[in-house]
This record gives structure tokens, sequence and C-alpha cells, in this order.
């Protein structure tokens, strides 16, 4: 059978010059169907951190909940029920990637996964498939930036742990007014800083104290000589060390996500 080009449909006419002469036609995105796995959100995307959200709940307003990932391998949770009083659950344990990279698994009973996007955790189904429809905004953690607006604890002190007390020694850095608000084991502190967040570095200024006098007030003399002497810090995930140039950390803190 001969094929008389002039009386040839033209979608037909298209598909058939595409075969017969060897141009190419709309190509696939192979990327979409083969993903580069030099190219995931586990060796591309700064991952490790902090991220915070409200999840939804069956029977209350939502879980207030914090994740955060660290370099390791380990994971630490809090969570929340909105209305339910102020008891935090924690959780900490190892996690997983999945092979394409895209998707972390909490080794709790029964797992927790999450899929890994730029500043964000998305929440999956028990079944690891993506949530849909109109609650699918609602099972997302955004990461939160840095060591500001956190409140930090003071756990270890010049290579010593800090002992119980009844009111622990933190810091909060303000961003809206470049001050730090913190207690130190017996007085309430505040004063100036300035951050390098791309090179780790900070520097305190004049720290102004309560001046009301506790039996023992080693701890805090310690903790204030540390911050005017420290110049620059270390971030693993919820871990902050406070550092003067390549000595051993002066001070180790711990991030505070839910009060």
């Amino acid at each position: 059978m001969r094929f008389d080009a002039m009386n040839m449909p033209t979608a037909l006419m298209l598909v058939t010059v595409l075969i017969a002469g060897g141009c190419a036609a709309p190509a696939t995105n192979t990327a979409v169907l083969n993903p580069d796995p030099a190219h995931n959100a586990r060796n591309s995307l700064d991952w490790a951190g902090a991220y915070r959200g409200v999840l939804p709940c069956a029977d209350c307003p939502g879980i207030q909940t914090v994740v955060v990932l660290k370099n390791d391998g380990t994971y630490r949770t809090q969570s929340r029920y909105l209305e339910r009083g102020d008891q935090v659950f924690p959780a900490r344990g190892h996690f997983t990637w999945n092979e394409a990279g895209d998707t972390v698994t909490l080794d709790e009973q029964p797992p927790e996964r999450y899929f890994v996007a730029e500043n964000q955790l998305l929440r999956l189904a028990l079944d690891g498939s993506r949530i849909t429809g109109g609650l699918a905004g609602h099972y997302v953690l955004t990461k939160l930036a840095g060591i500001t607006k956190t409140y930090w604890k003071l756990v270890e002190l010049n290579g010593r742990p800090v002992p119980a007390l009844k009111r622990e020694p933190y810091f909060i850095l303000k961003i809206e007014d470049g001050r730090v608000n913190g207690f130190g084991g017996c007085n309430g502190f505040t004063g100036t800083y300035e951050l390098d967040e791309a090179a780790s570095r900070i520097r305190f200024g004049h720290l102004a104290s309560t001046m009301m006098a506790c039996p023992d007030m080693e701890l805090e003399t310690a903790f204030h000589e540390v911050l005017r002497s420290m110049d620059n810090y270390s971030l693993d995930g919820d871990s902050l060390t406070l550092n003067r140039a390549r000595m051993a950390p002066l001070a180790r803190l711990e991030a505070v996500y839910l009060r």
C-alpha cells in the first residue's frame, strides 16, 4: 500500500516523519524517571537541624511537634498535645534513609517517616505515602534557623556536667534588638551580642545582671566568664557548644523547644 502525502492527515504525517526521518520527538524527562543518585536530599540539602510544627490530632486542636535530625544519624523529638496540659513527651533514637535519599524513618513504634524537602519535613502516612488533600499542609514541619530565638539550656561547663538546680542556667538570643537574655544560676542577666552565622562566630558585649547573693556563686561566675571569653560556636542539631579559638569546648548547651 502506498501513502499519498498530499492526502495524509497532518498528525499522521508528523508521526511518520519523526519515525522515518529519525528526528527527535519531544524528550521525556529522564531526571524524573531516573533521579540522579548523586543529587538527593541526603547529600544535597542542609537537612541536619530542628524542625517544628503542629500536626493534626484526632481529639485535640493539634500536636505541637519538634523533630531534630543530627549528622550522626540520631534524632530527638518533643511532642505536646494542645489544650491537654503542659506535659512534653520526649523521645530519642536513630533514623535511617531510604535508597532514594529523600525520606527518613525514625525508629519509633510504629515507625515515623518524613519526606525531606528544603527546610521542611513532610510527615508521611503509615504506609510511607504522601498525604494529599485539604489536610496536606498540616503535616509540614519547618526548619528553625540558626541559634537565635531558641532557649539554650546549659548542660556542661568547662568539661563538667551542670548540677541539677531549682532553675536551670540558660540564654536566648533575640534578633529583634540584638540582645541576649538569660539566667546564670542565681541571677538573671542581659546584654548585647554580635553574630556571624556564616563563620559560626559570636561575641557578647557587657552583661548586666541582677544582684542577688546565693550560697554558691561558682557556677554563675564561671558561666559569665565563658560568655565573655568565647569567640565561636558549633551547632549540631539541638546541641550548641561555645568555644574559644581551637581549644576544647568551654560550654555545651541543649535546645529546649517546648516548655
